[in-house]
């Protein structure tokens, strides 16, 4: 069921849409686990999909796969359709396009050193204060002196030649320890067994290629693999921080659209905050208020709505609230702050019926008119169109093979950077300074050669010589008393 300009999510007393002119003003998708939160994103990404918005999504568990291949018409599902007045409810598949940072069930997906910045790879890496400054004096000399950061050994290289130059910068920049760039190779070593030598390099990806649209008018949804990189939670939660990031970085402003851009669906959203410096926050925050302008949705799934700062909270419009269980002081705080974010109906308790909801019911409230929140309604969610559950490894072959991007990143290419240039200079100061060892050395052996040499004189030459001296001594003598007795006379 498509209405123009919105989603279809499912029935309450009346039938529950997303309208799309207010879809970039974020949401909110929580509960607890096996409460039907991923069917919820894959109806959202289907709607977005069929009303020609492009998604980008995780897919944490392989489930939300089965958004490229036709459903299978099953009894529980044709009941909920009929139960909700889901008229023409049909089955079909819907355009995607597989990524995978480690290029095993995707295409690759990479990003330079340069474009992640010294602040996400400091949260990336875990880096101290003084860590994350010498990392930021290295950005700068790069910077300064065009070395290209393309990949984990250019930042390993740059590293190296910091410390080297650590005196020589001392004055300019400040003072770069060896203890810190020693720390901060080891955290680069710790990257590297993570996997996250896949995610740096080129091509690196372009935007474009996730805002892409088919020629019947559909979104292309993006699917991320994201079984294997949430065994890196860090890597997986900066990666979708820095994609963010650049959406908001490269995309132009265009206010306030009829319809999303892209909608961007960020998926175990705590590992996000969780010890996320003030910094960090800040900048997440910045990035969800400002890049609705650009046009972009983002809608955050997690199970805890506490999992969610109350900075960024107070910024998701559209809310879909699945089950939570109450049995901890924390689960019972939870439930009380989801109850408290919806606009409430009169006709029930919001907080005592979130903890009674069966799987595939929520509570939804989106914005309406001038962007004002909905009342809450007790809702059954619609079912998919596409399949429920993952699709096989042939056929995610063959979508790959078939895809718009095929080809344009599945090679690696490593171009001159600072690895590169560093290796060269290095190298001529190593040739600099043997030829410098060898004229020193050449100089000392001529040195040597123009020295007189010294003899030991024997004793005849000895008493030979001290003889000639005595008579000549006398000699002069007896010649001067000579002279002065003349001149007497």
């Amino acid at each position: 069921m498509t209405n123009e300009n919105s989603v279809f999510i499912g029935t309450a007393k009346e039938k529950q849409f997303l309208n799309l002119k207010f879809a970039n003003r974020h949401g909110l998708i929580t509960g607890a686990t096996g409460t039907g939160k991923t069917v919820t994103l894959q109806i959202l990404a289907e709607g977005f999909s069929a009303q020609g918005v492009p998604v980008f999504a995780a897919d944490v568990k392989g489930d939300l796969s089965g958004i490229s291949v036709k459903g299978e018409p099953k009894d529980f599902l044709l009941e909920r359709a009929e139960k909700i007045g889901f008229d023409d409810y049909g089955f079909e598949s819907f355009p995607a396009v597989f990524w995978d940072l480690f290029g095993e069930q995707g295409h690759p997906i990479r990003t330079t050193i340069s474009e992640m910045g010294p602040l996400l790879l400091s949260r990336l890496m875990n880096l101290t204060e003084a860590q994350e400054g010498a990392l930021n004096i290295g950005f700068r000399i790069a910077d300064e002196e065009g070395l290209a950061l393309l990949d984990l050994k250019d930042l390993r290289a740059l590293l190296i030649n910091l410390a080297e130059r650590s005196k020589e910068i001392r004055t300019e920049y400040g003072m770069v320890s060896r203890q810190s760039i020693g720390a901060i190779q080891r955290r680069l070593l710790v990257l590297e067994q993570q996997g996250a030598d896949f995610l740096f390099g080129e091509p690196a990806l372009d935007i474009a290629d996730l805002m892409r649209t088919t020629r019947d008018g559909r979104g292309v949804i993006n699917v991320l693999a994201a079984d294997k990189l949430m065994q890196s939670p860090q890597l997986y939660s900066t990666f979708l921080l820095w994609l963010m990031s650049e959406l908001f970085e490269e995309l132009p402003e265009i206010g306030n659209p009829d319809k999303p851009k892209l909608v961007f669906f960020f998926d175990e959203a705590h590992l996000l905050f969780d010890e996320a410096p003030k910094i960090l926050l800040e900048k997440v925050e910045q990035v969800v208020r400002l890049i609705r302008s650009k046009g972009v949705g983002v809608y955050f799934v997690t199970q805890n709505p506490l999992d969610v700062p109350d900075s960024v909270l107070n910024q998701l419009g559209n809310r879909v609230q699945h089950a939570l269980r109450a049995y901890s002081p924390r689960e019972q705080k939870a439930v009380r702050t989801a109850a408290t974010t919806f606009r409430q109906n009169p006709e029930f308790d919001t907080e005592e019926v979130i903890t009674q909801l069966g799987v595939g019911e929520a509570l939804v409230s989106t914005l309406e008119k001038k962007g004002v929140p909905s009342m809450v309604q007790r809702t059954l969610i619609r079912p998919p169109s596409s399949r429920m559950g993952p699709i096989t490894s042939k056929e995610r072959k063959n979508a790959i093979l078939n895809s718009p991007v095929y080809g344009l990143y599945d090679e690696k290419v490593d171009r001159e950077s600072a690895y590169e240039i560093l290796s060269v200079r290095a190298e001529k100061r190593a040739a600099a300074a043997e030829k410098a060892a060898r004229d020193i050395a050449e100089a000392k052996k001529k040195a040597k050669a123009k020295k007189p040499t010294s003899r030991r004189m024997s004793k005849s030459d000895r008493f030979f010589g001290n003889l000639v001296s005595t008579v000549g001594r006398e000699l002069g003598r007896q010649l001067i008393r000579g002279i002065l007795g003349s001149l007497r006379r």
